[in-house]
C-alpha cells in the first residue's frame, strides 16, 4: 500500500465529519454527537493486606487464548453486588517488588444510569481477523508535527513490549496482559517503564550545541573524523557540490530531530482482581483486561481523559480511534479508526488493522462536551488485541479483535486510581 500523508488523511476525515454534523444538524438532532452524563457508583477502599512478593515468571504474551467472549458471556448469570467488589478488588505491586491486595466496596450502584442489561450484545454476522488483510489501513505518524502533539502525543510505549495512554501527567491506562498473565506478573514488570515520545534537544550530548558547554566527552579519534570531514567539505566545495552537501546536511539534521523516547519508572501498578485466573471471574477475565501504571514523574505533555459511553455503534459515524506501537513498524506511532461491528456492556469487537505492541492502546471516540460546542476525545476503551476467544463455551474458538469497554463501575475504579478520592469520580 501507498502510504497516504496524514495532511490529508487528517483533512478528508475533518471534512467528513462537518458534512455530518452540518447533515445531522439540519434535522434538528444535537444528543447523538454530545457526551452523555452518566451518575457513576462509588468504590471504595475496604481492606488492604500484605501479600507476598510477585515471582515475575510469566511471559509476556503476544495474543490471548481460551477467554470468554461476547457470544459466550451471553450464557453467564449476571454479577451479584458481591462477585462485583471481588472483580474491583485489586493488587498494588510497588517498585519494590511488594505487593498488597485491597479489598473494594461498591455503592449507589442502583443510582447509575440504564446501562445495557445482562450480556446481550448487538449481533452481528459478519466477523473480521486482526491481520491485516487486503489494504492496511493504517497510518504511521511519523512526523514530529504530529507524533508530538495531541492526541498522539498520549499514546505511549510499554516496557514489556505494549501501548497505553496517558490519563493524567502520572497514570498510564494500559492492558492487564501486559503485566500479568492471569496467574503471574511477567518478568519485564519488575522494573517496568513508560516511554513517552519527545522531540530530541537540538543541543546535543558531547558539544554538538554550543562550543565547549557539552557534558560529554570527546571521543577517542575525534580530532581525525574533524579533520576528515573538513578535507571533504573542502574537496566537495571544489567540486561545486555545495547544493548537494546542503541537501545531504538537512537530511542528516532531520533524522537527529525525529522523535525518540523518553523512558520512565513505574512507581506502582494496579490490576483489577477480575483479571486473575483461577476463581469466579475465569469466564469473565477477559471484562478486566486494565491496569493502571501510576509514574514516578508527571509528564509535561496533555493527556486524555475518560469517557462512558452507552453504545458505540448507536453512535452517527459508529467508529471508534485508537493509535500505538505496532511491532512491524519499530519506532513508529501507527494510528487507526474503524467501525465497531459488535458489542456487549463489557466488550467490543471492530475491524481495526493492528498488529502484535498495540495491544494496551487507549480506544477513543470524539464527541461534543454538554451544553458547550466544543468537541472532546475521551478514552472508552482499552484495545486488548487480537484474541482466540471461546465463541459458545463449548471450546470452539474464533480469533477477534478485542477490546475493553469502559463501564461506570471501571470509570469509578479507575478514576479512584489517578485522584485517590472516591468522591472527584461521581460524575462521568
Amino acid at each position: 500500500m501507498v502510504p497516504i500523508p496524514l495532511c490529508l488523511l487528517l483533512s478528508v476525515t475533518s471534512l467528513a465529519v462537518v458534512v455530518a454534523v452540518e447533515a445531522h444538524e439540519a434535522t434538528g438532532g444535537d444528543d447523538e454527537y454530545t457526551w452523555p452524563q452518566w451518575k457513576v457508583p462509588l468504590v471504595r477502599n475496604r481492606r488492604t493486606v500484605a501479600l507476598s512478593s510477585p515471582g515475575f515468571t510469566a511471559k509476556p504474551q503476544g495474543e490471548l487464548n481460551g477467554t470468554c467472549g461476547i457470544e459466550c458471556q451471553r450464557h453467564l448469570p449476571d454479577p451479584s453486588l458481591a462477585d462485583l467488589e471481588e472483580f474491583l478488588s485489586y493488587e498494588t505491586v510497588y517498585e519494590n517488588g511488594t505487593r498488597t491486595l485491597t479489598s473494594v466496596s461498591v455503592q449507589g450502584l442502583n443510582e447509575v444510569n440504564t446501562w445495557p442489561a445482562g450480556n446481550s450484545s448487538s449481533s452481528s454476522k459478519s466477523r473480521r481477523r486482526r491481520e491485516v488483510y487486503g489494504t492496511d489501513t493504517r497510518f504511521s505518524i511519523a512526523d514530529k508535527q504530529f507524533s508530538t502533539k495531541y492526541p498522539f502525543s498520549t499514546s505511549v510505549k510499554i516496557s514489556t513490549g505494549c501501548s497505553g495512554v496517558l490519563l493524567s501527567p502520572k497514570h498510564v491506562l494500559t492492558a492487564a496482559h501486559c503485566i500479568h498473565d492471569g496467574q503471574d506478573y511477567v518478568s519485564g514488570a519488575q522494573k517496568l517503564r513508560v516511554g513517552v515520545l519527545k522531540e530530541k534537544s537540538r543541543r546535543g550530548k558531547g558539544g554538538k550545541g554550543k562550543r565547549g558547554r557539552g557534558k560529554g566527552k570527546r571521543r577517542k579519534g575525534g580530532d581525525k573524523e574533524e579533520k576528515e570531514k573538513e578535507e571533504k567539505d573542502g574537496e566537495n566545495e571544489r567540486k561545486g557540490r555545495k547544493g548537494k552537501d546542503r541537501k545531504s546536511r538537512s537530511r542528516r539534521s532531520a533524522e537527529v530531530e525525529k522523535p525518540s523516547f523518553r523512558w520512565t519508572r513505574v512507581k506502582q501498578t494496579q490490576v483489577p482482581k477480575g483479571w486473575f485466573k483461577g476463581g469466579a471471574s475465569d469466564g469473565v477475565a477477559a471484562d478486566y483486561d486494565y491496569a493502571v501504571l501510576e509514574l514516578k514523574k508527571a509528564q509535561k505533555v496533555k493527556h486524555m481523559d475518560l469517557g462512558v459511553i452507552p453504545s458505540v455503534k448507536k453512535l452517527p459515524a459508529g467508529r471508534i480511534h485508537f493509535s500505538g506501537f505496532d511491532d512491524d513498524r519499530p519506532g513508529n506511532l501507527v494510528y487507526r479508526f474503524c467501525s465497531v461491528s459488535e458489542e456487549s456492556k463489557d466488550l467490543l469487537y471492530q475491524y481495526c488493522d493492528a498488529k502484535p505492541g498495540s495491544s494496551g492502546s487507549g480506544v477513543y471516540i470524539r464527541l461534543k462536551e454538554p451544553g458547550k460546542k466544543k468537541w472532546k476525545r475521551k478514552i472508552i476503551g482499552v484495545f486488548s488485541g487480537h484474541q482466540w476467544v471461546d465463541v459458545n463455551g463449548n471450546g470452539a474458538q474464533q480469533d477477534y479483535n478485542v477490546a475493553v469497554r469502559i463501564t461506570p463501575l471501571k470509570y469509578a475504579q479507575i478514576c479512584y486510581w489517578v485522584h485517590g478520592d472516591s468522591s472527584e469520580c461521581r460524575d462521568a
